[in-house]
């Protein structure tokens, strides 16, 4: 199958020589219309996760698809493989089922929409934009099911459809969509919003078609693609080996007593090409962590976290993908066989980033090598009707420590996703019936090191209306690893405090739980592996992190640092500690991961705040 372009006008395109400051004119008038569509956005969308939190993906793409300027590349190729119908001049396709769109995009509550551009009844290039909903119906309140075990329980299933044909509204589709939802207005909304700014990219596209001609922007973004191809084409050349080299990290649950799952991937180069094959990944599981992953989306992470790393002052886009081979065996976890559910699937997918760290860096450490903390985007959910009898839905994701790195100390409480922000309190006590009575940083949560983990976050969230919350989260199993002998991140923890003064520690990935008016949740996050040895730490710096709250006088310990009663170091009693402490250490691995996998299973059974999570059905998903 394959998507079919009409267009009255079938003079081709054509590739022509453009200058310098040609291309650097329109390759910033891009850049810009990227952002404007981010502006349109971020201004009439209406759910905090679109409007506050920034949970959407911007893209501008050439005629063929390939993403010129953006954050998420991978949309339209395999949309265009997979969509039989003709495509003409006002149309807007919307769809978000991975299964039809060939993982264009990994779960259903992802609603991606796609402009074809065209001028003169020619196809140009292509806008695109996926958001994610607050509800797509389904099982529960915001579509996330832990309990799913098929795609069918996770909300409407939205094949390729014409949005809008020739310009025209499909009204009644719309509408039979949006019957399907718990936040009908919000998703319209949002679905507005979205459209809006795949719009207002198109006028743009066109007007720089105007000013410079259709084979000057044509050919333009060739050489934006080509520059792409060969910056990374240098990169690949330089940093990635002949020899493989292999890293696998591991999913603690699913949710439902199974796990931990493993991600295995190796990693290494042919010529120019550098593979990735996920070879010894586990099962597909019989929840909904799955994460169909599509190769051009691996290879957009892939080519982000390197230029990112690198250079980032590269722009990035897709034109290296021909310099990346993927291989996925079907079946597993990241190429799940349909109708597996897939809702779950952010797990997997910050997984995702702390292996491509690992393998990118473990070739040149001291120069590239992360620890982990990009490990997770946990979600929490609220519903219920308040004191008005109005139903309320809140969908939030929560932040943590961002690892050590070879440049500096992790971010402290920071996004996954480095586009993202966090929602204003303010704007969540006046939408809806919760109060915030602490946000604040984890002292000691981030992994010691010369380089110190980011500290995760606690927020403290009390209920204000009777209603069920749900949570899915990561990292209570097994550690945010150190590096170069930087200690492992605090893991994540969720405990409920409930009016009476009784309290229960709640399982990372729980749903269903009934909580009323004066409960208090305790959210508390990761933190980010530390980098390098602790004990080569400044003590001033460590004195600075004890005064700024970030660390505590006992946790400075942990970098060898004695402070005083009046909060200075006490010099001679750190260069003591320090070589006692340096001298009792064994040798100093590349990883830490705090224990083995048999290891941590059994230390989490003994730990009173870990027990919850831990089913007696535990075991190895394979």
């Amino acid at each position: 199958m394959t998507a079919r372009i009409l267009e009255t006008n079938s003079t081709p395109l054509s590739r022509i020589d453009v200058e310098g400051v040609t291309v650097d004119l329109i390759e910033n008038a891009l850049r810009n219309a990227r952002e404007e569509m981010d502006a349109v956005l971020f201004r009439t969308a209406m759910s905090p996760g679109i409007r506050e939190q920034g949970d959407c993906f911007p893209m501008i793409a050439n005629k063929d698809g390939k993403m010129v300027v953006g954050q998420f590349g991978s949309f339209i190729g395999p949309f265009l493989e997979a969509y039989d119908a003709e495509i003409e001049e006002g149309d807007v396709i919307l769809t978000n089922d991975p299964y039809m769109c060939n993982a264009a995009v990994s779960h259903l509550p992802d609603w991606v929409v796609l402009v074809p551009i065209f001028r003169n009844g020619r196809q140009i290039a292509w806008s695109a934009m996926f958001g994610h909903m607050s509800d797509n119906g389904g099982m529960v309140p915001g579509s996330i099911p832990i309990e799913a075990t098929t795609i069918y329980q996770e909300g409407i299933r939205i094949p390729p459809i014409k949005l809008y044909k020739k310009g025209v509204l499909q009204s009644d589709m719309l509408d039979l969509i949006l019957h399907n939802v718990r936040t009908p207005e919000w998703n319209r909304f949002d679905l507005n919003a979205l459209v809006a700014a795949c719009n207002t990219a198109a006028k743009r596209v066109v007007e720089l078609s105007e000013r410079f001609g259709d084979d000057v922007l044509y050919s333009t973004m060739d050489i934006m693609l080509k520059r792409n191809y060969d910056a990374m084409k240098h990169i690949i050349e330089m940093f990635i080996p002949e020899e493989p080299r292999e890293f696998e990290d591991y999913i603690c649950d699913d949710g439902m007593g199974m796990g931990p799952y493993k991600i295995k991937c190796t990693l290494w180069r042919e010529g120019s090409t550098a593979i990735f094959d996920f070879s010894g990944t586990d099962p597909q599981a019989q929840s909904s962590v799955n994460f169909y992953l599509n190769e051009d989306m691996f290879k957009m992470f892939f080519g982000s976290f390197t230029i990112n790393v690198v250079d980032p002052q590269i722009v990035f886009n897709d034109g290296f993908y021909d310099l990346v081979d993927v291989r996925i065996p079907e079946g597993t976890l990241l190429k799940p066989k349909f109708p597996a559910a897939l809702s779950g699937r952010t797990h997997a997918l910050g997984r995702i980033f702390d292996i491509l760290g690992a393998l990118l860096g473990m070739g040149a450490p001291e120069q590239m090598l992360n620890a982990a903390g990009f490990s997770d985007s946990p979600h929490l959910f609220y519903s219920g009707y308040d004191d008005k009898g109005e139903w309320f839905q809140l969908f939030q994701i929560g932040f943590g420590g961002i690892p050590g790195r070879p440049v500096g100390d992790g971010p402290d409480g920071h996004s996954l996703w480095p586009g993202f922000t966090n929602v204003p309190n303010e704007f969540i006590e006046s939408y809806f019936p919760l109060r915030i009575e602490r946000y604040e940083t984890i002292p000691d949560s981030g992994g010691a090191g010369l380089h110190r983990g980011g500290n995760g976050l606690s927020v403290a969230y009390r209920f204000l209306a009777n209603g069920e919350v749900g949570i899915h989260d990561e990292r209570w199993l097994t550690y945010p690893w150190g590096v170069l002998g930087g200690e492992t991140g605090q893991r994540s923890t969720k405990r409920l405090v409930r009016a009476d003064g009784s309290e229960e520690w709640l399982p990372a990935k729980v749903e269903g739980v009934k909580v009323k008016v004066g409960d208090v949740l305790y959210f508390n996050t990761w933190g980010g592996g530390g980098w390098g040895d602790p004990f080569a730490r400044d003590p001033e710096l460590v004195r600075q992190d004890v005064e700024r709250g970030l660390v505590s006088a006992s946790g400075a310990r942990r970098y060898g640092v004695v402070m005083t009663d009046e909060g200075t170091v006490d010099d001679v009693e750190t260069a003591a500690l320090r070589a006692q402490l340096s001298g009792a250490r064994s040798e100093i691995a590349l990883f830490n991961r705090g224990g083995s996998i048999e290891e941590l299973k059994n230390r989490c059974k003994g730990e009173t705040h870990l027990e919850a999570p831990v089913s007696p059905s535990f075991t190895a998903s394979a």
